[in-house]
């Protein structure tokens, strides 16, 4: 039996098709597997906390030495990073939002990259703990940024990948609708693909 964490980040409750394309996959996965259990995480519905000085003080403070305050503080980061460590597959809807990730998700990634939970530091360098993982991640752009012109301004799928490689995610896997500002039939024909390519993840 696997875990999945299934993590939307579109502030659009309707119309979203990151949620409309993870929903459809992550349906067709408990068809085919009806014992994997899903664990939602709604950053829309629910918005994790920007960061605040007192939550980086609590961070980085022993738990053993951490005030009832900052032990409280930490308590929604534990979770989150709690969440993320028990999963085995991680299912993202990414969509871009002036070039980059929402700040929803950036805020959960700002709770999950916790230094001796997700990664440490060592002598060969930074060694990440969240490993053993698969990571899907849907992404919906209004233009093209997987090739062309606009190739450049994808900040999104390389912040994701460096990231979730920091924290020992390597097995990344980038699912793209894209130019869904480009008209009806380009809509169509991402919404093809995307659906294809999912399916082509299933697993067995």
């Amino acid at each position: 039996m696997a875990t999945i964490l299934h993590i939307n980040s579109s502030v659009r409750n309707h119309g979203s098709l990151s949620r409309q394309l993870t929903g459809e996959f992550l349906a067709k996965w408990q068809a085919a597997n009806p014992a994997d259990m899903v664990v939602e995480r709604d950053l829309a519905a629910v918005p994790v906390p920007h960061l605040t000085e007192q939550m980086m003080g609590a961070f980085f403070t022993p738990a053993d030495q951490r005030s009832p305050e900052q032990a409280q503080t930490v308590q929604l980061s534990d979770t989150l990073v709690d969440e993320l460590l028990s999963a085995d597959v991680i299912v993202i809807g990414a969509p871009m939002y002036n070039f980059s990730v929402s700040s929803t998700l950036k805020a959960w990634i700002d709770h999950v990259a916790r230094a001796g939970r997700t990664f440490q530091y060592s002598a060969a360098g930074v060694v990440g703990l969240a490993t053993g993982k698969r990571v899907f991640i849907v992404t919906a752009t209004g233009g093209v940024y997987s090739e062309g012109p606009s190739q450049s301004f994808d900040f999104l799928a390389t912040y994701l990948r460096s990231v979730l490689g920091f924290m020992g995610m390597t097995d990344v896997t980038f699912i793209r609708a894209e130019g869904l500002a480009m008209g009806d039939d380009a809509v169509a024909a991402t919404l093809s693909k995307s659906r294809a390519a999912l399916d082509n993840l299933l697993p067995a």
